[in-house]
């Protein structure tokens, strides 16, 4: 398998790792106040120093496209794209919600990726994993939706169920007296991780999934907030 260089800005916590045949060679993940744009780089360039890798030597490039945070995913996507285009190589755009569950492989579940959308919703995802992690598969498309929305969903499912992301312990609390047999990820595994983006492309890439530079765009679930906040005022206006 190629060597993928995964990176992750899509929430508070911004991670990168470097990752060769679904092992990780090395990994970083801060979650400072430093923004990601002050991060995202230099992050990068110090892991592949730490791993002693040189960028060319990178086969492709992966990054969270969506959903999360709009500037968020904006740096990451921006990075991703202008090492692509400065060397000719390939990237794949992932699912964060999909990145997220990835972190789970191991485990025989099905896991709710979860991210704070605001406002009682969630930007959410369900997937399946077995046989200790060899199958991996998704069983709802990304979206955005209300919490209770999700627990209906949750409560028609017998198996195990793992909360991941920074929406984890929102929905945890709403669904714990209503919905059986859920828990939350452990704390280094809850938020995202390059590895998780690194495996998420890793699979894309089996699919024959990469993008060109000029290719590579974000993927939100709904408009921005200051453009949902615009057509609402047009609306009352008519």
């Amino acid at each position: 398998m190629p060597m993928i260089l995964g990176i992750d800005t899509s929430a508070k916590t911004a991670s990168a790792a470097i990752c060769a045949d679904g092992k990780i060679i090395a990994q970083t993940q801060l979650n400072t106040r430093l923004t990601h744009s002050q991060t995202a780089l230099p992050m990068v360039q110090a892991l592949l120093d730490c791993a002693t890798v040189d960028i060319a030597d990178i086969d492709c490039f992966a990054v969270s496209a969506g959903p999360g945070s709009f500037t968020g995913l904006r740096i990451g996507i921006t990075a991703v794209k202008s090492i692509c285009f400065t060397l000719n190589k390939p990237c794949a755009a992932v699912s964060t919600l999909e990145a997220l569950a990835r972190n789970m492989t191991g485990m025989d579940a099905v896991v709710c990726a979860a991210m704070d959308a605001r406002c009682r919703q969630v930007y959410t995802a369900l997937f399946e994993i077995s046989d200790n992690g060899a199958n991996f598969s998704r069983l709802t498309p990304d979206e955005a939706i209300s919490v209770e929305e999700l627990e209906g969903r949750l409560k028609n499912i017998d198996k195990k169920i793992i909360f991941v992301g920074d929406g984890a312990e929102l929905c945890y609390n709403i669904m714990k007296e209503s919905v059986e047999n859920i828990a939350i990820a452990p704390p280094m595994l809850i938020n995202q991780t390059g590895y998780g983006v690194c495996m998420a492309a890793e699979a894309a890439i089996e699919k024959g999934e990469t993008l060109s530079a000029a290719e590579l765009m974000p993927k939100y679930l709904r408009l921005p907030q200051a453009e949902r906040e615009r057509m609402a005022k047009l609306k009352a206006e008519q």
